[in-house]
């Protein structure tokens, strides 16, 4: 049997795999990237391989670099994992989950009532990417796999958009069309997202030409806030009808037009291949995937 690479060789490949450049992983790891450098090249003649096209202060990998880095980063999700138990001195394998704002607010938190192992979970609220090997993440809720080619994925639910606001607002008799602009939310997800919950896309699938002008109207950046804002009276917002059912189905909002728009993505659940196994782990992803079939037939999509 031939001798394994050296760790500290292996955690700098997968660092400068991850962020496209030796300076970047020397930071993150606290060493220069001429010893980011040199850990690379000791791994290279280790396996005989050469991981990685050197431009300048340019990386790439190569197909060699490509073909091992989704196994050395799931190899040290697991290898997180597993320290992460040993020192929490609990019975129980501990899971972190990590989940969009809106996401953990509105469906998350709900779907984790009657899990058994609640006690041992620990929820953080994240943008994406997250890193799963770095931070020794579990599970990832969030909308799209895409930015997770090298794990698992499984779908949650595929979501709609719905206009929503506060009863009384805006009757569906009165017909959207008619609004001022300044009556819309708008809601931004930010530059990672190339799809975002548009007053235009939802007026194009209804065969109207409308655009309300994004100046106009309340600009947010969660789906959150939208709701919220939407609550309290500021205008009519475009939300997922699955991440605000609870707001719709105890009347706090309101179906302000009988339309809905299929979002592009589904809202998906990420792990490593490495922690398929895990039976925490898998106790979990069983329990939201039925809270998930729950909430399909809890008749929303009726409603609209």
């Amino acid at each position: 049997m031939s001798a394994p690479p050296p760790l500290n060789a292996i955690r700098a490949f997968e660092v400068a795999a991850r962020s496209g450049s030796f300076v970047q992983a020397g930071a993150e790891l606290g060493v220069t990237s001429a010893a980011v450098s040199q850990q690379v090249k000791a791994l290279e003649v280790h396996l005989g391989k050469r991981l990685f096209l050197r431009q300048g202060n340019r990386i790439a990998l190569t197909d060699a670099g490509r073909a091992i880095y989704p196994r050395i980063e799931a190899a040290l999700g697991e290898l997180a994992a597993v320290t992460a138990e040993l020192m929490s001195g609990r019975d129980r394998a501990r899971l972190i989950v990590s989940v969009l704002p809106s996401v953990a607010e509105l469906f998350l938190a709900p779907a984790l009532r009657g899990f058994d192992g609640l006690g041992g979970v620990e929820v953080r609220i994240e943008e994406d990417p997250v890193i799963f090997a770095r931070d020794g993440v579990d599970l990832r809720i969030t909308y799209g796999a895409h930015a997770y080619p090298d794990h698992h994925a499984e779908t949650l639910f595929r979501d709609r958009l719905v206009p929503v606001a506060a009863p009384g607002f805006a009757a569906p008799e009165c017909g959207l069309k008619h609004l001022p602009d300044g009556a819309f939310i708008h809601t931004n997800w930010g530059p990672a997202y190339a799809t975002q919950p548009s007053w235009a896309a939802w007026f194009a699938s209804k065969g109207l030409s409308r655009r309300p002008e994004l100046r106009a109207g309340l600009n947010v950046g969660t789906t959150s806030f939208a709701v919220a804002a939407a609550r309290a009276g500021l205008g009519v917002a475009l939300v997922p009808e699955r991440i605000a059912g609870g707001e719709i189905g105890s009347g706090c909002l309101v179906l302000a037009n009988p339309g809905a728009l299929t979002m592009s993505w589904d809202y998906v659940l990420v792990w490593p291949h490495a922690l398929q196994r895990k039976p925490s782990l898998r106790a979990l992803i069983a329990h939201l995937k039925a809270r998930a079939v729950e909430g399909s037939d809890d008749g929303l999509e009726d409603r609209a």
